[in-house]
């Protein structure tokens, strides 16, 4: 199988970081989004277009995941879907998701939807603002993750 990279691209702050990856690697990136979202002219480049269903994203990017797949996600469950799936999961931030950790992920993520419906104001501000550091760390993890999947594919 031929190594790819698939990109939940809706809020993905390390998009430009992606496209030099796959290019350097000679790697094609998919971006999945339900809009039109810019990408740069490049056959190992593309986008996929989904409705605008609940999860039509993740459920395109789900389907499509294999394990010669690297996903690029921050939403928990699909990450979950892709791990059973085979693939490298990595959120935006470089943190890879593994099956080993997906379990306490899946839990922490349900505890905090609780917390914030029973008390106003929790997590209402949002994730820390996105740093060279979180940049830095993505390069590396994703870089990583291409080459185990290139290792594996043969």
């Amino acid at each position: 199988m031929t190594p790819r990279i698939l990109v939940d691209a809706d809020a993905c702050p390390v998009k430009d970081e992606i496209y030099k990856v796959a290019l350097r690697r000679g790697v094609e990136a998919v971006i999945v989004a339900n809009s039109y979202i810019r990408i740069p002219e490049h056959p190992l480049l593309s986008r996929k277009i989904v409705s605008d269903g609940f999860d039509a994203a993740d459920d395109w990017i789900a389907a499509e995941a294999t394990p010669a797949c690297v996903v690029i996600t921050a939403d928990i469950p699909l990450a979950d879907r892709c791990l059973k799936a085979g693939a490298k999961v990595l959120s935006h931030a470089g943190k890879p998701f593994t099956p080993d950790s997906i379990g306490g992920a899946l839990a922490t993520r349900a505890i905090m939807a609780d917390l914030r419906v029973g008390v106003a104001g929790i997590g209402a501000s949002g994730p820390p603002p996105f740093s060279k550091a979180d940049r830095s760390r993505f390069l590396s993890a994703l870089d990583t993750a291409l080459v185990a999947v290139k290792k594996a594919a043969g």
